[in-house]
């Protein structure tokens, strides 16, 4: 029994950390790619991918979450030129073609990859994952998300966007494809490669799935033969109703993005209370929180990297973000206009929250609200000496029940350097960072749960309901209709 339970409190939580990158220039600091000592200007050359990966994995990092988008972010001035002009994510390569030169050179990292699913059949990306899922052996994630600009889904064949609870609509039933195609096709045992008789694969082994629903038919069996994981590590990033539904169903990690504590512990407990409806426990749903360090050895050098950075960090890139992430055009307002007066709903909550979060700030204006999100982003921005930035994600341990942290740069890749550096000593001394990995060239899986052999879904998750297991036959392995829950 550890110290911390004998005095009747929690025990402390060892964190979960990965680096938060898109591939693109900048990504949550629009502007900072003209640093002298920034290279994310270098996304499109494989070294630079590379070298992350070795970095990270040698500071014991969980893994690298790439964000993407399919769209660029032309609410602000409604026009694309913004983000264009200052590299607000744009341009913005695929994330998932990079991988697998990245495992190529790491035995233990994760890769946790953004792909929407309202642009793209479940078989087609279910080969995708499968595939990336065979050649990193096991370390592949996918973030679930359903897309959120217009300006994606006018080029991949649509006039605007699906309705937001519709979105999750389509999700659900793909997920549940893409659960029969990584789970039901095949059994476990179903390549025998008996080269004796001449069989690769046993045919009765594999079959259709059938799926017919209202969006999608997919008659199967899944092009892939089953992949370490099977089904990758489910992360998920909405927290709206239709959302936190979802995600406490399928989700295994959750994204989670606030300047405080206060304004994503609500979301946090909902979804911990909901998943046990759905016969889950509420500790397994792992919820990593968007941040942001600016570390120096004192205070004072702390506070001049952030002042230096600032200099070079775009308004017009923040606000382009800030008009992608919300559909909220800025440039309607006047300069010193305050924003809580403005007609507008969701600005007003918006900047009520920031207001309870950051209380120091008198008015927030246009400039102030790009100020605020240039460095860092939709996430929280520490600024302090590695003691100051520990105790603030202690803080958001104890005040907001996360489990770990995404962590986001300014610079690439110094801000994940100082945090390899300054941070990570800091956190070990505290216990709240592990040594090494769990287990030594395991899958993604194994290592985020801290658990030998637990490659394929925890059998309360919805997944492990579909898995053809190995000694079962075809007929007493149904295939489910509905994952448990849904109504």
């Amino acid at each position: 029994m550890t110290s911390n339970e004998t005095n009747g409190s929690k025990p402390k939580k060892a964190l979960i950390l990965n680096a938060f990158v898109e591939m693109c220039s900048g990504h949550q600091s629009p502007g900072l790619w003209r640093h002298p000592d920034d290279t994310s200007a270098n996304f499109n050359d494989v070294d630079h991918w590379t070298d992350l990966a070795k970095l990270l994995e040698s500071a014991k990092f969980h893994g690298i979450f790439i964000a993407d988008v399919l769209g660029g972010y032309d609410v602000y001035k409604k026009s694309l030129d913004p983000a264009v002009i200052n590299a607000a994510q744009w341009p913005v390569n695929e994330p998932l073609a990079v991988i697998p030169a990245m495992a190529a050179v790491t035995k233990n990292l994760g890769f946790g990859v953004t792909v929407a699913t309202t642009y793209e059949q479940p078989y087609h990306l279910a080969r995708r994952l499968s595939t990336i899922d065979h050649l990193t052996k096991g370390r592949v994630g996918w973030n679930i998300v359903t897309g959120y600009l217009d300006s994606a889904a006018r080029n991949l064949g649509h006039t605007e966007q699906p309705e937001h609870d519709e979105r999750y609509a389509i999700a659900e039933e793909y997920i549940r494809v893409m659960y029969k195609l990584f789970e039901s096709s095949w059994n476990d045992g179903a390549v025998i490669l008996d080269k004796t008789r001449g069989i690769y694969t046993d045919p009765t082994l594999v079959r259709e799935i059938n799926h017919k629903g209202k969006y999608y038919n997919v008659p199967g069996p899944h092009i892939c033969q089953p992949s370490p994981q099977r089904t990758p590590l489910l992360l998920q990033a909405g927290t709206s109703k239709a959302g936190k539904t979802f995600a406490a169903q399928h989700a295994e990690a959750i994204f989670v993005g606030g300047h405080s504590p206060s304004t994503i512990v609500k979301n946090i407990a909902e979804v911990r209370e909901l998943a046990k409806e759905f016969g889950r426990k509420p500790e397994d749903i792992k919820f990593l929180a968007l941040m942001c360090p600016i570390i120096g050895r004192t205070e004072e050098e702390a506070r001049q990297k952030y002042d230096e950075y600032s200099k070079y960090a775009s308004t017009d890139g923040a606000l382009a973000l800030f008009g992608g992430w919300t559909g909220i055009d800025l440039d309607v307002y006047d300069e010193d206009e305050e924003l809580r007066h403005v007609q507008s709903n969701a600005i007003r909550s918006a900047v009520e929250a920031w207001s309870k979060s950051l209380p120091g700030i008198p008015k927030w204006t246009k400039a102030t609200v790009a100020k605020h999100l240039s460095i860092g982003g939709l996430g929280a921005t520490t600024v302090g000496t590695p003691v100051q930035v520990a105790d603030e994600l202690e803080r958001w341990v104890r005040e907001a029940d996360v489990d770990g942290f995404n962590i986001a740069y300014a610079l690439k890749p110094g801000t994940f350097v100082d945090v390899i550096e300054l941070l990570l000593p800091e956190l070990r001394k505290r216990g709240l960072f592990w040594e090494d990995y769990a287990v030594q060239g395991g899958t993604y899986r194994e290592n985020f749960y801290q658990r030998e052999g637990q490659s394929g879904p925890l059998p309360e998750h919805v997944a492990s309901t579909y898995r053809w297991r190995k000694g079962v036959s075809r007929e007493d392995a149904a295939i489910p209709e509905e994952p448990r829950g849904d109504s």
